[in-house]
C-alpha cells in the first residue's frame, strides 16, 4: 500500500502518516505564508494601510502644530480623507477630523482646497 503523496510545497514525496500534507514544518509554513501572500489583502489590512499613510502625511506637513496645505499635495501622496480614526467638533462647530493625535479639516481659500492641519491638544478630550 504504498502511495506516492507529494508535498503541496516542494513536490517531494512524503514519507510518515496517511494522510500527511507536506514533508516537514519548513515546507508547511512556507506554504501557508505563500497562501497568505497570495490572497488579495483582507479589509482591515487595507484600512490599517491607509491610516498609516494618512498619519505619515499629516505628520509630515504638520511640524509646528497648526499648518495649511494645499489638498492636491496631500492627495497625489495617496492621503484619503475618508480613512480616519476619530473626530472633534470646536465651539464654532467645525468639524476636525483626526487620524490618532493629527487633525485636519477641509477648507477652500481662493477657490483652492486645503487641508487645515492640527495636533490634538489636551483641551479637545
Amino acid at each position: 500500500m504504498d502511495t506516492d503523496i507529494k508535498c503541496l510545497s516542494c513536490g517531494e514525496t512524503i514519507r510518515g502518516r496517511k494522510g500527511k500534507k507536506f514533508c516537514d514544518v519548513y515546507c508547511k509554513s512556507s506554504y501557508q505564508y505563500q497562501q497568505k501572500k497570495d490572497k488579495s489583502p483582507d479589509f482591515y489590512s487595507k484600512v490599517d494601510k491607509q491610516l498609516k499613510t494618512n498619519r505619515k502625511l499629516l505628520r509630515e506637513y504638520n511640524k509646528a502644530g497648526k499648518s495649511t496645505v494645499r489638498a492636491d499635495i496631500l492627495l497625489n501622496q495617496g492621503f484619503d480623507p475618508k480613512f480616519f480614526t476619530h473626530y472633534w467638533k470646536n465651539k464654532k462647530g467645525d468639524v476636525y477630523l483626526f487620524v490618532y493625535e493629527f487633525g485636519f479639516i477641509k477648507r477652500q481659500e481662493n477657490t483652492r482646497d486645503k487641508f487645515v492641519l492640527i495636533k490634538w491638544q489636551s483641551y479637545m478630550g
